[in-house]
């Protein structure tokens, strides 16, 4: 398999783990804080900018510009993310209590 596909299916994934994470801690705070967010968004941006160095260390080598390690999946990633974020945070949250 081309290696970019590896590292576009990689990434995928790892906005899978994104999203169960940061559903976790949103849970774990106030729903509608601005707060609650942007640490969801900083867990998603870690984990995208943490799994940088080890696929770049990987695969160096097998692509032609070294450049598209970094910016290869980035937008199915977010994407990604954001849905099962939403998906993993209704979830987890379940549905409100009625009076």
């Amino acid at each position: 398999m081309n290696p970019l596909v590896v590292i576009y299916w990689i990434r995928v994934a790892l906005s899978i783990c994104a999203a169960a994470a940061s559903a976790v801690v949103a849970t774990l705070f106030d729903a509608f804080s601005l707060n609650t967010f942007l640490n969801g968004v900083t867990i998603a941006l870690a984990i995208y900018l943490i799994s940088y160095y080890p696929l770049k260390a990987k695969y160096i080598n097998k692509v032609e510009k070294p450049s598209k390690i970094m910016t290869m999946g980035v937008f199915m990633y977010f994407i990604a993310w954001a849905v099962f974020f939403i998906l993993f945070y209704s979830i987890l949250e379940g549905l409100p209590p009625t009076a």
